[in-house]
């Protein structure tokens, strides 16, 4: 089955993206698109067939695609990101989804950004938070069911999404920040703790048996490579400072020669 990774390029305005968690501090345009070269170039070592969304240069956030939608095997969820000024970001993940996938939407009041589902098979979890409210995780609850998922949500602290505090490294073991998820919120997974000094270093992006990882969480990514995980690390520092991790840059869809609507 080949893979696609959906990825948008750093736009110009990312200085006036949104935050929440962190202090302003000020990004490096021309080092934020090198490293985001190399997180695209980690996709393509990693069997992805990486295609770049449409610019959107007057959308700060629109690099991390994650927020846009929500995609299984069976569907393709568009949302209806928390942040008003993103809402504009869905419609060219839309249009690119459309051919791989059966298009559902969250509709207002529903809000969703796909940054806080976090899928574990049949099991997905869904964070409550500041950009996904309990009428956005109703609806994709009542969208996914019929597919057979069951969907929970799920609670945290301390950080924008669910998956800046946890995020599977393979098939049955979560990586997480314990200050920020209890880790009995997932009772069928094992867990590996990050570094407590590394607090943002949850946000880990497994591929088949590859868990691509942010250089900037030296500690926790030799935890992992000790507990036997493929680490790839790449560059991730400007984006973490627009509180962006390595699932938001892109959305991955498996497709196989049937996979296409128009087949």
């Amino acid at each position: 089955m080949e893979r696609l990774a959906f990825t948008r390029e750093v736009g110009p305005a990312i200085h006036r993206c949104e935050l929440t968690h962190l202090a302003p501090d000020p990004i490096d345009l021309d080092r934020a698109r090198a490293q985001h070269a190399g997180y695209e170039a980690c996709l393509r070592t990693l069997g992805c067939t990486v295609r770049r969304l449409p610019p959107e240069p007057d959308h700060p956030d629109a690099v991390f695609v994650e927020d846009t939608a929500v995609v299984t095997d069976e569907i393709a969820i568009l949302t209806r990101p928390g942040a008003a000024s993103r809402r504009g970001e869905v419609a060219s993940m839309a249009e690119a989804l459309a051919p791989y996938r059966p298009c559902a939407r969250i509709e207002p009041p529903g809000t969703l950004d796909g940054g806080d589902v976090l899928v574990l098979g049949r099991q997905v979890h869904v964070g409550l938070s500041s950009r996904s409210n309990a009428d956005g995780i109703t609806q994709l609850r009542r969208l996914l069911e019929p597919h057979g998922y069951t969907v929970h949500t799920a609670f945290f602290t301390g950080c924008l999404h669910l998956k800046s505090a946890v995020t599977p490294v393979g098939p049955e073991t979560l990586l997480l920040n314990p200050a920020w998820v209890d880790r009995e919120t997932f009772p069928e997974h094992s867990a590996l703790a990050i570094d407590p000094e590394e607090p943002f270093g949850a946000n880990a992006l497994l591929i088949g048996s590859a868990v691509v990882y942010p250089s900037e969480h030296p500690r926790t990514a030799e935890r992992l490579a000790s507990a036997g995980f493929e680490v790839r690390p790449v560059e991730a520092s400007e984006l973490a400072k627009a509180e962006g991790g390595v699932t938001c840059c892109c959305v991955l869809v498996g497709i196989s020669s049937s996979t296409s609507m128009g087949a």
